[in-house]
């Protein structure tokens, strides 16, 4: 696999992949794990090494991204819980 192909070859079996074009979460932490896996195993050349951390960094913003959306949801969901719960008891 050339360092091209490292960034898009597993993204393009998961769905997604090119720059811009959104990732859901599963398949953004799916391939992460993937990336870390091929980087703990060795035996890739300092380019593809490169390319890889690269897109793993990508791949850690999807995700931080998606994560911090469902805990702003969360936070508000909880907000509107509890300013319901005190209008019930005025």
């Amino acid at each position: 696999m050339t360092s091209t192909e490292i960034g898009t070859g597993t993204a393009q079996a998961a769905g997604g992949g090119k720059k811009g074009e959104a990732l859901g979460y599963e398949q953004a932490r799916d391939e992460l794990i993937e990336v870390v896996r091929r980087l703990e195993a060795g035996g890739t050349t300092l380019e593809e090494s490169l390319a890889l951390w690269e897109r793993g960094e990508e791949l850690a913003a999807v995700c931080r991204t998606w994560l911090e959306g469902a805990r702003r949801r969360l936070d508000a969901a909880l907000a509107e819980e509890d300013q319901e719960a005190g209008e019930d008891e005025a």
